[in-house]
């Protein structure tokens, strides 16, 4: 990539790796579109300073994946499908707020062959391309979470963890084990 000064030139992008979905999936969370530390690394949230995978963890109360295979398999444990809404934009870098030209990721394919019921997007760029390209056909209403970016620096770790907790986990989370004993 072309660089002056520490600034990126846009460049057309093309998403570069598939969904991470099964036909168990429930939860569809979606970025905007890999970072460019994410495409070196050819998966999602590559970048070591990305809390993405430390707030999973944290939630469901196990180590953070490590390798690519061990994010697959966290995913797929917990019926969470993992995309993103842009499917090819011009693009500065990793800079959400330089994206123009947006073609829309074509979410049917995980849709039609999962179970997704909730749609989480990863901050308001990825929910503000959803509203506009694919909530009328995917009929679902999304729920915008805090972006868990290094440029999101407003947010701790714990707070974040708090704020996706309560859209990842169920209300009824833990209900069958507090049933009282008669």
């Amino acid at each position: 990539m072309k660089q002056m000064k520490g600034t990126a030139m846009p460049e057309t992008i093309v998403h570069p790796f598939d969904p991470v979905y099964d036909a168990d999936s429930e939860i569809l969370i979606l970025g905007s579109l890999p970072s460019v530390k994410s495409r070196q690394t050819q998966f999602y949230y590559g970048h070591p300073q990305n809390r993405f995978w430390k707030v999973l963890a944290a939630i469901f109360q196990e180590p953070v994946p490590a390798t690519v295979e061990e994010k697959r398999r966290f995913l797929l444990r917990h019926h969470i499908a993992l995309w993103d809404v842009i499917s090819q934009c011009v693009i500065e870098g990793s800079s959400d707020a330089s994206i123009r030209d947006v073609v829309p990721a074509d979410l049917d394919v995980v849709m039609h062959h999962s179970k997704i019921s909730r749609i989480l997007c990863n901050g308001q760029t990825a929910l503000k391309y959803y509203r506009k390209y694919q909530e009328k056909q995917t009929g679902i209403k999304a729920l915008g979470l805090p972006s868990t970016s290094p440029a999101n620096a407003a947010w701790s770790l714990e707070r974040l963890t708090d704020s996706w907790q309560q859209a990842v986990l169920p209300m009824d989370a833990g209900a069958d084990t507090k049933k009282e004993v008669q």
